[in-house]
């Protein structure tokens, strides 16, 4: 599935295809361990997408106790794999100069799940406690009762261990939709009802591509190589031969299994979380005014954000929106 002619392009993106002794040496900083959800970056570092245009990536995972978009900001790395659009909007609040240059996930994969037959629809869970972490009760929850009248007294403090969650079917936990799912299916037994939060309308891309407003002033063609080597890497990831970059997951985190990677690659193509929506028209990675200025408004509205700030500096559509790699797609 990897199409020299698309490698071709993004080649001619730079001043033409370097040698190795050539490439500029740049490090992205991802949000959390090796894993599926980080794929087409770590494709295109597998089949040579980003040398094509003169990188030499290096990941570093990220963790519990590992931080690296402090070490963005302090300059210590060039790119960071953000989460959602809060984080940018929080950046340009604090007069912070990051600036979101591609959307890899065009849904959100926050989840809440639920046992079946108890609640089988969104608004059932209404009559569910459910545990939300403290992060998710200041951001997503917040919406959750503003638009959709859940409400403070119902939520229970989540401690990321299931096992309440798999004891009473009168409770509803939150998630990721590569991640809970499958484990309520290996430890409960059972296939689990999962309600994206993106699908009744947390319109917030996910999984984003950070700088410093510095890097795209200083070297432009480095973020566009990075953005366009990342684009192509979600492709040939999602829907050509990802053995090798599977390898270096699977090397980068000593946890993780190929059935998890199988799983989570399953679930992100079921759910369009990576191909959907504009980037169906646009190419992956795309983001839109309407999108960001649409999530902006509902977080004002649901209190999570202050209004009045320049939301359109959290961002910028200059590397993306061009129909890179589309022909990757199966028709």
């Amino acid at each position: 599935m990897f199409r020299t002619s698309t490698l071709a392009l993004i080649a001619g993106l730079s001043a033409g295809t370097a040698g190795a002794q050539d490439l500029t040496q740049v490090t992205f900083g991802t949000n959390w361990l090796a894993q599926a959800e980080h794929g087409g970056f770590y494709q295109s570092v597998a089949d040579g997408t980003y040398a094509a245009c003169g990188l030499d990536v290096d990941i570093v995972s990220g963790g519990p106790q590992v931080n690296n978009r402090a070490l963005m900001l302090a300059g210590r790395i060039q790119f960071h794999m953000g989460g959602d659009m809060l984080q940018a909007f929080n950046a340009v609040a604090e007069d912070i100069p990051v600036v979101v240059v591609g959307a890899t996930f065009q849904k959100h994969p926050q989840v809440i799940l639920a046992h079946p037959g108890v609640a089988d629809t969104w608004e059932e869970l209404r009559d569910l406690t459910l545990l939300i972490g403290d992060n998710g009760f200041t951001s997503y929850y917040q919406w959750m009762i503003a638009a959709h009248g859940f409400t403070v007294e119902q939520r229970q403090p989540y401690t990321f261990n299931p096992a309440p969650f798999l004891a009473d079917d009168q409770l509803g936990m939150q998630g990721f939709l590569s991640s809970e799912p499958y484990l309520v299916e290996r430890e409960g037994g059972f296939v689990p009802n999962v309600f994206l939060i993106a699908d009744a309308g947390f319109a917030s891309y996910a999984t984003t591509i950070e700088t410093m407003q510095a890097t795209i002033d200083d070297s432009p063609e480095v973020v566009e190589c990075f953005v366009n080597g990342s684009i192509l890497g979600w492709y040939n990831y999602l829907y050509g031969d990802n053995t090798a970059a599977n390898a270096l997951i699977l090397e980068a985190n000593p946890d993780m299994t190929q059935d998890k990677i199988d799983f989570a690659i399953s679930k992100m193509t079921e759910w369009g979380i990576v191909d959907s929506g504009d980037a169906l028209t646009l190419g992956i990675g795309a983001m839109t005014d309407e999108v960001i200025g649409g999530f902006y408004e509902d977080m004002v509205a649901a209190g999570v954000i202050e209004a009045g700030l320049d939301w359109q500096s959290a961002y910028t559509t200059q590397f993306v929106n061009a129909g890179l790699g589309m022909d990757l797609r199966p028709q």
